[in-house]
């Protein structure tokens, strides 16, 4: 199939941290799928310092894929950071990220795609059915309708870390978070913007290698302390300057 050059050009990013056993097969997927799309295009992985061999086996796959480009954090940087890195360095005019652990298809970013249309800004997925242990999928209802709550987010799965923006949605919000809370940060923020949202269902897989990196005490505390330093931010503040300006004279 040639590709389709009324297609924008796309910029495909993966944040990779001990992602060795699962970063080829992403490449690769993503890398087949872009090419029946269109012709402009690059696929980003961002090396968040890995402990693991990341770093060889991104350096074994160049050669063999002339689109891809590998940016290295000497040392971690935390997801927002892998993140805001991935997005500082795309260049093209719809910018897609996905994790590097293949827990989402990099394929079904056509499903994506087929939703961009006059109007939306952000394709973001939904899970059709989270594949991970019952406790996992536990706390993950309870974050999403906390934060939903919380923050007055549109859409349903804001842990779903599969989407698609214009470019100049990025480049109207800016971003500070270095940990996980960065999804919320960026969605509350797209939408505090005026951006237009859709939602697409994206299929959710178990983990094929490594652990998720979230689910110890130390990282959930953190998360939670980092979501109501963000509420006071985004939210507290901003009620509180709409209430001045409601009583000013």
């Amino acid at each position: 199939m040639t590709a389709n050059t009324s297609t924008p050009s796309i910029s495909v990013f993966f944040p990779a941290y001990n992602d060795a056993g699962t970063i080829p097969s992403m490449v690769m997927a993503v890398d087949m799928t872009l090419r029946r799309l269109c012709d402009d295009y690059e696929i980003i992985v961002v090396n968040d310092g890995s402990p693991d061999h990341v770093g060889e086996v991104l350096a074994d796959l160049q050669p063999r894929y002339e689109h891809l480009r590998v940016v290295t954090h000497p040392r971690n940087r935390g997801y927002g950071g892998a993140l805001r890195t991935g997005f500082a360095h795309a260049r093209k005019d719809l910018i897609f990220y996905t994790d590097g652990d293949a827990q989402y298809d990099p394929r079904e970013l056509t499903t994506l795609l087929a939703r961009v249309a006059d109007g939306v800004d952000v394709v973001n997925g939904y899970k059709l059915r989270r594949s991970d242990a019952l406790h996992r999928k536990i706390v993950g209802r309870l974050y999403q309708w906390a934060v939903r709550l919380a923050f007055g987010l549109p859409i349903r799965d804001v842990d779903c870390d599969f989407r698609l923006f214009r470019r100049d949605v990025l480049d109207a919000i800016q971003l500070e978070s270095d940990s996980g809370v960065i999804t919320v940060e960026m969605v509350r923020k797209i939408h505090a913007a005026g951006f237009r949202f859709a939602e697409a269902p994206v299929h959710h897989y178990p983990r094929a290698a490594g652990r998720s990196q979230f689910f110890q005490l130390r990282r959930i505390a953190e998360t939670l302390r980092d979501l109501v330093h963000l509420w006071w931010h985004l939210v507290w503040r901003q009620r509180m300057v709409a209430a001045r300006r409601g009583h000013a004279p």
